[in-house]
């Protein structure tokens, strides 16, 4: 079997508060293979997010390590962090995460442009048409509907083609109607990339439609609730 895409190693994580030291995360351990899709799940607390942003190299774990296509995240200085996250990830996110100075177009360009691509214009317009929004272009976010602004975050994901997506709770700020077509785009535009996809959901039929579920009860990986 080739080498994981994502390689998650005895990650804990810990923070003090004051009765001591609370462990959000206890030595989780998980790999997955390109193209894979997994659905983090569990309820609220049990440090989904926390892995997620650890997963991302957005937070650091207080022992264990994560490897991004061979990469060690926590071997890196921050730039170099960075850099691997512009070259390799994609990210959506619940709140949508535009920015509100920005037109759609502009939003979806601005990793693009981070890059360096000098056809980023030409790239976010035709990907901003794949999600349905070629009329919307020159909107600010302010004017799009939830479900728009969440389709443009999708189309900023997605230009970079990216090697994984990261997803935390993308259809929770949207009604369940909206949620269901957002997802739906989600699913096609991943298999179209060939895309590793993980996300956290508190939707079970969402979780349902990925290849594996990890679940976090506690901080801790419930091994007899992984499914491949």
């Amino acid at each position: 079997m080739s080498e994981p895409i994502i390689a998650v190693e005895r990650v804990t994580k810990q923070v003090q508060d004051s009765t001591g030291t609370l462990t959000i995360l206890h030595e989780i351990d998980f790999t997955l293979q390109a193209r894979q899709s997994a659905a983090i799940v569990g309820a609220s607390g049990s440090g989904k997010s926390t892995l997620l942003s650890i997963i991302a190299g957005l937070d650091t774990p207080s022992s264990g390590t994560v490897r991004i296509a061979g990469n060690d995240l926590f071997a890196l200085d921050e730039d170099a962090r960075a850099a691997l996250r512009a070259q390799k990830l994609g990210f959506v996110f619940q709140s949508f995460q535009l920015l509100a100075n920005l037109t759609a177009l502009e939003n979806v360009m601005l990793p693009l442009e981070l890059q360096g691509r000098r056809d980023a214009r030409a790239l976010a317009t035709e990907m901003l048409g794949r999600v349905g929004l070629g009329e919307r272009l020159r909107h600010y976010p302010k004017v799009l509907s939830g479900g728009e602004q969440q389709r443009v975050a999708l189309a900023r994901a997605f230009v970079v083609q990216p090697a994984v997506l990261l997803a935390d709770e993308p259809t929770g700020s949207l009604d369940f109607a909206t949620g269901e077509r957002v997802m739906e785009l989600m699913f096609e535009l991943n298999r179209e990339a060939g895309t590793t996809l993980v996300l956290v959901t508190h939707d079970r039929g969402i979780a349902a439609r990925c290849d594996r579920q990890l679940r976090i009860e506690a901080g801790r990986l419930d091994l007899g609730a992984m499914a491949m």
